[in-house]
């Protein structure tokens, strides 16, 4: 049996393989496309590099339910803001609710010269899904 019979004879098997791993790179680059991290990575960079966690969502999603210890400012607020770190190499994460405004926020604080900020994926719900802490805004 030579190499072009067994192409031949096992070409649907060939394109069948090829197809799913296409695939699969393609959903692996969408989600890196994203520049969300995970759960884990985020508790991590909380952990070892003291990173800061900043919750982008509106007021009342914040008091609703955030991740414990973040700052909470507004997409809205965040050129304005006066909780930014003052180093601009400490490490954010950049939280909302399902992970689409913190991926903007991410854009507005590279552009206010932050160096390493990354949004988490999925946001509050994936925090959530992982079991990791939440705090409620305390009423006054």
């Amino acid at each position: 049996m030579t190499s072009s019979s067994f192409l031949a004879d096992n070409w649907i098997w060939i394109l069948a393989a090829a197809s799913s791993g296409g695939i699969l790179l393609w959903q692996q680059l969408q989600q890196a496309g994203n520049g969300g991290i995970t759960p884990a990575l985020a508790v991590q960079l909380m952990n070892k590099e003291k990173a800061v966690v900043i919750d982008v969502c509106s007021a009342e999603e914040f008091a609703a339910g955030h991740v414990a210890g973040a700052k909470h400012i507004p997409l809205a607020d965040l050129g304005t803001a006066k909780g930014l770190p003052g180093n601009k190499k400490l490490p954010i994460v950049v939280v909302c609710a399902s992970g689409q405004r913190s991926a903007k926020a991410v854009v507005e604080l590279k552009k206010l010269g932050h160096e390493n900020v990354q949004s988490l994926a999925g946001g509050l719900k994936a925090w959530r899904e992982a079991n990791l802490p939440i705090e409620k805004a305390s009423k006054a």
